[in-house]
């Protein structure tokens, strides 16, 4: 799947991965899809939580060489 946005957030630690991501979602279109990547070991549990929460669908999470990259699509 192509993503529709991407947002680096590598070298930020918590909770700043999610608090930009949060933020970047506001001004997507619901139904698009935004690419995450981060580095920060809290990450793994902290963005599926924050999409949970926020009722946003994780469509995937891959991690290569200590980056994972979650595909997420904004949810009305």
């Amino acid at each position: 799947m192509t993503p529709d946005h991407t947002l680096d957030a590598r070298g930020l630690l918590c909770p700043l991965p999610v608090l930009k991501l949060r933020k970047r979602l506001k001004s997507l279109a619901v139904g698009e899809v935004i690419a995450v990547q981060a580095d920060d070991p809290a990450a793994i549990v902290d963005v599926p939580h924050f999409c949970a929460e926020s009722g946003h669908d994780l469509i995937s999470t891959q991690d290569v060489g200590g980056v994972q990259t979650y595909l997420i699509r904004k949810t009305g």
